[in-house]
């Protein structure tokens, strides 16, 4: 895996006419997590569309080193398509086969079900997979916990530290708590504009 790198300096997010955060910087380099907190309608997952190059920001700069692969609401699958063709899908793009991560995150009995049938947990258990293969540096994850039971959470936690481990970094959105081990908090507070 290439080295990433993430740094943010005084950016600002604007949603019509309203300001989200302003005057935000971080800095992340290889093996460390950041954990954006704060209440609904902060900026959290703007905050991650501005990280993965989806948004520009209103003001400040970024620098990003490193492919950074994506974990939203949306998983990037074909929903009609069955979950193990739609992984491979990627595969041509990625290089590597996400057959692996679909197994160890429990969905090996699960590849010739659309996409659409899958529960909420399975569907981001399934984009996990897709991150995983994607083999990026840098992890951009929103609400990764949402509709996962507690092994799941479990093996959540471990899959992104162990990705740090490896030289990873990793930006996590979440209402929830994550375990993962010397990760810094960054709490968006509530900001009227």
């Amino acid at each position: 895996m290439q080295a990433g790198r993430l740094e943010a300096t005084d950016i600002a997010c604007r949603r019509g006419d309203r300001i989200l955060f302003r005057g935000l910087s971080l800095a992340l380099g290889p093996g460390e997590a950041l954990r954006v907190a704060g209440p609904n309608g902060t900026g959290k997952s703007s905050l991650i569309r501005i990280l993965a190059g989806l948004l520009e920001p209103f003001a400040g700069t970024l620098v990003r080193e490193g492919e950074a692969g994506l974990v939203d609401e949306r998983p990037a699958l074909d929903p009609h398509l069955p979950l193990d063709r739609a992984l491979n899908f990627w595969e041509r793009f990625d290089g590597r086969s996400a057959a692996g991560a679909a197994a160890r995150l429990g969905l090996g009995e699960l590849g010739d079900v659309p996409v659409r049938f899958l529960s909420t947990g399975q569907k981001k258990r399934a984009a996990l997979a897709r991150l995983v293969a994607q083999d990026a540096p840098v992890w951009l994850l929103d609400e990764p916990l949402n509709g996962l039971d507690t092994a799941a959470v479990t093996l959540v936690e471990a899959m992104v530290a162990e990705h740090c481990a490896a030289g990873g970094l990793a930006v996590v959105a979440s209402h929830q708590a994550i375990v993962l081990p010397g990760v810094r908090v960054l709490d968006l507070p509530e900001f009227a504009a």
